[in-house]
């Protein structure tokens, strides 16, 4: 299967905030916050708290919820030029490769710790922090998302 595009900006900032979110230790980070921010409410709703702790869980997550959505996604793009080149990319028998204007590369299928899905793209893993974005609009369609779909599942595990 063979894809040309260049990444939209929109859809690049929502998939690296649903990359964020699938990490454990922000998961962990933002249940701790929304227990805290409950917690006050309800204690305060029930007059055991002065309003400092409701107040204090509530801007903890509004800031975390800015940060996860909003601020690390964007500052990710603004980093990484890589989102705005123009990409070839081939996904083979025994590898991936990419090209772009820069040059070429190419990642054995065992190189990548396995794949998953967000709305407008697919995610192919690198280990723990790196990460490769296939655009679904570049795929032509659902048969052609269907077909990446089964490609990555026959090579990589869910991750």
């Amino acid at each position: 299967m063979e894809l040309e595009f260049e990444y939209v900006r929109r859809e690049v900032l929502q998939a690296l905030s649903y990359h964020f979110i699938r990490k454990p230790e922000i998961r962990v980070m933002l249940i701790l916050v929304n227990v805290f921010a409950l917690l006050s409410a309800v204690l305060f709703g029930l007059g055991l708290a002065s309003p400092v702790p409701f107040l204090m869980g509530s801007v903890l997550w509004l800031s975390m919820m800015s940060a996860v959505w909003f601020w690390m996604p964007a500052a990710v793009y603004r980093r990484n030029r890589t989102f705005t080149d123009r990409f070839r990319v081939r996904l083979g028998p025994g590898h991936v490769f990419i090209e772009t204007r820069g040059g070429a590369h190419s990642w054995a299928w065992r190189e990548f710790s396995g794949y998953y899905e967000t709305p407008a793209f697919l995610h192919l893993c690198l280990g723990p922090r790196g990460f490769f974005l296939l655009p679904k609009s570049a795929m032509g369609g659902m048969e052609g998302v269907a077909r990446a779909r089964a490609i990555l599942a026959e090579r990589l595990p869910k991750a």
